[in-house]
């Protein structure tokens, strides 16, 4: 396997693999003519998958910032377009002119989405998206078994047994990150309550069925050509059924992390994929795409407080005693302003940090927002931006909304960088944020978002809260003590009308 990956001949991959497990027709079936032996057998085609993965690997550092994420995205494009040119040209395609169709009509939709969609829909359309990923994986798995001839993977009169456990890995990771994305997608577009949805016995039900399709894989593997039908259906359906049940228990405050996870599960779907197909860019782009998604979910878990394993086995953050129905616990005596009286404390502060949220997303005030730092930082007033690792409903973003707003990237601060200095601010300015700096993350064990790090927003001499009503909370669906505290002033109005009215207040 190791010679397969480092460049070597499929014919030679295949000797060494074979020769561990007894099958040396292999060989032969791969001289034969089979899809992916061309790749292999000319040396430009593997400098060129080579060269695509080199554009992949350059996409990924340009999207971890938002100063290179144009470039990044441009690297990413390139790669994959070298990646699909070079498999087009390399392999028998039985109709170009029903692929080139194809992939014109996929470009003009992509293109379509890209232009409408709004940015507060952006987390759905990405759980969307893995979705396709992971039917896609199934359905090329299943186009393998059906018709292993035509993708090489004849050993004899049956497909072989490394084949056979690459397609059902294939299939499994694919079915369950279609199902968890479609889940995922139904919670954050509202079409589905964020609330957690807790199974009795949740978690034996979901080892068990992991364990069922480990077994159900195995058994895939060693069957002979009559009896896989059945084991390949099973593995399929517990595959998605999977898929709900990890997804389902997972509250609303818990998205950002799902959003990365899938994210991962999606590369792996499609590196496996790729070992089934014999394609090396597919390897290439899944194992990064998945070890990128990975990295970041751990990332994310620890920003959280989670842990990585509990994020795995689905459910993690959620207890019976967890997010409340989406109502105020009680109503408190709290202090509200105007517009006015923002501005007038904003223009005599020194210090000023600003903690944006999914609300800021939601009323599209990134601009506004922009606009004001302007004026306060013309008075003398030192402006910063506070961006907690899970604000808004997926990784990044808020660094999204205010790069398109064109806030100067050193004004940008992660929380483990600006958290200290909250004591120092003279106002903490929260507009459309709400679990990441609600105190419960630190005092109330029964929160579910106990263990959260949070802004420390009670530390600044004044806080500003804008926020639509009284009525609701955070997405988490517990209350907020920072709303009561003697030196907080909620501006209960629209984000960006009320952006607006302190900006015309600061001239």
């Amino acid at each position: 396997m190791l010679s397969f990956l480092s460049g070597a001949t499929r014919a030679d991959a295949m000797r060494e693999i074979d020769s561990s497990v007894g099958e040396p027709s292999a060989l032969d079936a791969y001289r034969n003519g089979a899809i992916g032996g061309a790749e292999f057998a000319e040396p430009f085609v593997a400098l060129a998958y080579l060269v695509a993965g080199v554009f992949f690997i350059l996409a990924l550092r340009g999207l971890s910032s938002p100063a290179t994420s144009r470039t990044g995205n441009r690297f990413g494009m390139i790669g994959m377009l070298i990646a699909v040119v070079t498999t087009l040209v390399t392999h028998d395609i039985a109709n170009i002119a029903e692929i080139l169709i194809a992939i014109a009509i996929g470009g003009v939709i992509g293109l379509v989405i890209a232009r409408r969609i709004a940015m507060t829909s952006m987390p759905e359309l990405v759980a969307a998206f893995h979705s396709l990923v992971g039917l896609a994986a199934v359905l090329v798995g299943w186009a393998a078994y059906l018709n292993p001839g035509a993708f090489g993977l004849l050993v004899g009169d049956s497909i072989g047994a490394v084949s056979k456990v690459e397609m059902g890995l294939g299939i499994a990771i694919g079915a369950i990150t279609f199902s968890g994305s479609v889940i995922a997608f139904a919670k954050l577009s509202g079409r589905m309550s964020g609330s957690p949805i807790l199974l009795p016995a949740r978690h034996v039900i979901n080892l068990g069925t992991l364990a069922a399709i480990i077994v159900l894989t195995a058994l895939f593997a060693m069957a002979g050509p009559s009896e896989t039908m059945p084991l390949i259906i099973a593995l399929t359906v517990l595959a998605f059924l999977i898929g709900f049940l990890l997804i389902i228990p997972i509250g609303g405050a818990d998205m950002p992390v799902v959003v990365s996870m899938l994210n991962s599960y999606s590369g792996w779907a499609a590196a496996a994929m790729g070992f089934t197909l014999g394609n090396t860019a597919m390897i290439i782009t899944g194992a990064l795409v998945g070890s990128s998604g990975a990295i970041l979910s751990y990332i994310m878990c620890r920003a959280m407080n989670r842990s990585f394993i509990s994020v795995i086995a689905g459910g993690f953050g959620a207890d019976d005693s967890g997010a409340g129905g989406g109502e105020a616990k009680e109503q408190r005596p709290y202090k509200q302003g105007s517009a006015a009286d923002a501005a007038f404390m904003l223009e005599q502060a020194e210090k000023v940090i600003i903690i944006p949220g999914y609300g800021m997303a939601v009323a599209q005030a990134q601009h506004a927002l922009r606009e004001m730092a302007d004026m306060l930082e013309e008075k003398g007033v030192e402006v910063k931006y506070a961006i907690h690792p899970v604000a808004g409903r997926m990784p990044g973003h808020m660094n999204v909304l205010l790069a398109e707003a064109q806030v100067p990237y050193e004004n940008v601060f992660e929380l483990e960088d600006i958290n200290s200095e909250f004591a120092q601010a003279d106002v903490a300015f929260i507009i459309g944020a709400n679990d990441v700096v609600n105190p419960a993350a630190k005092t109330d064990k029964s929160s579910p978002i106990y263990g959260m790090p949070v802004f420390d927003v009670d530390k600044a001499k004044q806080v500003f809260f804008i926020k639509r009503s009284m009525g609701g909370v955070g997405y988490a669906g517990v209350d907020n003590d920072v709303f009561y505290m003697d030196q907080t002033m909620m501006l209960l109005s629209d984000a960006k009308k009320m952006v607006e009215e302190i900006v015309k207040a600061l001239d």
